[in-house]
Order: C-alpha cells, then structure tokens, then sequence
C-alpha cells in the first residue's frame, strides 16, 4: 500500500487530502495547528500536530519508507524552503512542494523538490488557454516546454482519418490517444480500444468522430500554431 505525507493543512492541502482520502493508500496528514488536523483527522491515517520545520520531529515519521511528501505550506516562504530541504536531507524519495512565487518555485527546486507546482499559475494559465482556444479541454505542461493536451475535434477534423488532418506533419504534433465518448463495441470486444473508451497511440486510419476528445503532445509553441490555425478557420 502505498504511503504519502502532507505537510501543511491550508485550501490546498485540505482538498488534497480529502481527493486522497478516496484512494487506498496509507495517509498521513501533518499540520502545526492542531484544530486543522483535527478536522481533517477522520480522512487519514494519521493525523499529526507538530512543527513540520523541526528535523527530529521530521524523523520521528519514519520518511524514509514513504512513497511521496507532499510540502503545501501556507504563505510563510522560509518554512516550507526549511521543510524541503530537511526532507532531502533525510532521504525522502520524492518530495512534492507547492510553490507561490517563481522565485519561491526555483529555491524548492534548489533544495531538494522533485516536483514543484504553482496551483495559481497553472490554473491562471489554464483559464488563458480556455478563453482563446475554444477547443481546449484540459492541459498538462511537462518539462523542457513540452504539452499534453486535451482537444474537441474542431469541424475540419471530424469526418476525417488522423492522416488525412496530417496534424503531425503540418504541426509537429503527435496524437498520442484518443478517448471515445461514445466507445465503438466492437473495438471494445476486440481489444483494441479500452473499456473507457481510451485508444492509446491510434493509426493514421482512425476516423474521427464529432464525440471523440484528441490527447496530443507537442511543444508549447507548436501547440500555440495549432490553436491560431484553428481559430481563424
């Protein structure tokens, strides 16, 4: 089973514990203010009071045998800076933190995160994409610029194979799955498409359906190409 820490109960790491309370997993939930574990102490593992900055309090969770630690502080900077440096230190295998400024992003980064996120950033970001690419659904950003998106056909797809719309050779852009709203039965006995309707790595013949939803990856400057030409189409 696996085993995952957070560290710091502010919005952010209370919805995150109550999506993780969901899953099976060993939770353990770690705040310096006891009526904040107390109140999420019903969906996890083990809640605890304690200063989170503090190495042998650190130690006293035996960390070393956890799958992830996920540091989503409050707005005190050096805490959470302090909290991802001693959880390197220790050992942590993966160190998750939640990052509030660019700067504050790069120090974590710095320190010993493997993983940083901006939640208001990305969901800013998110919300700029939406507003001007219509067919925009959800997106992950990855390392070194590249993206994974999720996209509505747009008109000129459907009806069309994935090499007539030769998205890759015009864009640069590969159509890594498709997931089908309305899943053909047939594919589904066959194998061939999973049972959510999820085709992985589809050929150039996959005929696309007004219902079906792209998943793509390409650069975010060759993601941005794509939008400005289907935008003034």
């Amino acid at each position: 089973m696996k085993k995952v820490v957070v560290i710091g109960l502010g919005s952010f790491g209370v919805n995150l514990i109550r999506s993780l309370s969901k899953k099976k997993i060993e939770l353990i939930a770690v705040d310096i203010n006891k009526d904040k574990v107390n109140g999420i102490k019903d969906l996890v593992t083990q809640p605890v009071t304690m200063n989170a900055t503090n190495r042998d309090n650190l130690n006293s969770l035996g960390l070393k045998d956890v799958d992830c630690v996920i540091v989503s502080s409050g707005p005190d900077l050096e805490s959470s800076i302090l909290i991802v440096h001693l959880l390197s230190e220790i050992g942590v295998s993966r160190i998750i933190a939640k990052a509030l400024t660019e700067d504050h992003e790069r120090i974590l980064t710095l320190v010993g995160a493997n993983e940083v996120l901006f939640p208001e950033r990305d969901v800013a970001m998110k919300l700029a994409n939406q507003l001007m690419s219509p067919n925009l659904m959800d997106y992950i950003p990855l390392e070194s610029g590249f993206v994974i998106e999720e996209l509505a056909p747009p008109d000129i797809f459907v009806g069309k194979t994935l090499e007539q719309i030769a998205i890759r050779t015009k864009f640069n852009i590969n159509v890594i799955g498709i997931k089908q709203i309305i899943p053909d039965r047939a594919s589904v006995e066959n194998g061939t498409v999973s049972d959510s309707g999820l085709t992985l790595n589809p050929g150039g013949n996959f005929l696309i359906k007004e219902s079906d939803i792209l998943i793509v990856l390409g650069t975010n400057k060759d993601i941005e190409k794509l939008h400005d030409k289907l935008n003034n189409t």
